[in-house]
Formats: structure tokens, sequence, C-alpha cells
């Protein structure tokens, strides 16, 4: 088998001579290298989600604001030029800063309910162990059924 591919490789060979030759190059074959890297999880600590928090809301609020400054400007465009079309671009940049708005909010509960379930542990914690053997549940339980009478 090995020697079917270095046949082919010196056919292969002879075959590219006349354009090595051409265009000048050397006609060696590199063998590739495959490396496995190890791609390491990250985790997400408190410190991270402060700043993804942080940096989004500083966004939105940016979006915000140029949208105000942008319906305050369509607004006096749509009120002088009468076109319903300027009155249709003023209607859907309000609603779009208004979708912003919303955004702000679900982002507030989001960081509300990230920092909630990082401090949630178990509240109760129900464990019966019953050290013992059949025979001595058995009379455990008939006692039980007695004095219940």
């Amino acid at each position: 088998m090995i020697l079917d591919s270095v046949e082919v490789i010196s056919d292969m060979k002879n075959k590219f001579d006349s354009l090595n030759d051409e265009f000048n190059v050397d006609d060696d074959i590199v063998q590739t290298e495959v490396v496995k890297s190890k791609i390491e999880n990250i985790k997400k600590t408190s410190d991270d989600i402060k700043k993804d928090y942080d940096y989004t809301r500083g966004n939105l609020y940016s979006i915000i604001e140029k949208g105000q400054e942008a319906i305050n400007g369509i607004l006096e465009i749509a009120q002088e030029s009468e076109m319903p079309r300027a009155y249709e671009v003023a209607g859907q940049l309000i609603k779009n800063v208004a979708d912003a708005t919303d955004k702000l909010m679900e982002l507030q509960k989001k960081l509300k309910d990230v920092e909630e379930e990082s401090q949630k542990g178990p509240s109760t914690v129900n464990n019966a162990l019953f050290v013992g053997s059949t025979a001595d549940l058995a009379k455990m339980l008939k006692g039980m059924n007695d004095s219940d009478k």
C-alpha cells in the first residue's frame, strides 16, 4: 500500500515538473500537522454579569436618548411638510424607542432573576433515614397503629 502511494506521488511529480520549472517553485510535499487543542470552559462570574449588565444598560440609555432626539427632529419635519410618510416614520421611531425602554425594564428583571438564582439554595431539606432491620420497621409501624387506636 505504501509503495502504491509512493508511485502515485512520483507520477505526480513527473506530471508537474514542467509547471514547477515554469513558475520557478519547488515540488516538495509538505506534510500537515494536526494539532488538537483543548477548549476550556469559561465560567461567568458575578463580576462578568455585572459588567455585561452595565454595558447593556449604558447602550440602551444611549439608544433611547438618540431615539428621543430623532423623534423630535422627525416630528418637526412631519409638521412642516405635512407628508404622511414623515408621520409614518415618526410613529415607527416612537415604537422603536418604546421597545428599547421595555428592553431596559426586562434587563432589570433578568438581572434580578440571575442574582436571586445565585443566592438561592435549598430552603428546606427533608431527609428521612431509618437505620434498622425490616423487623424493627414492622414493629415500629405496628406500634404506631396501636397508639392511633
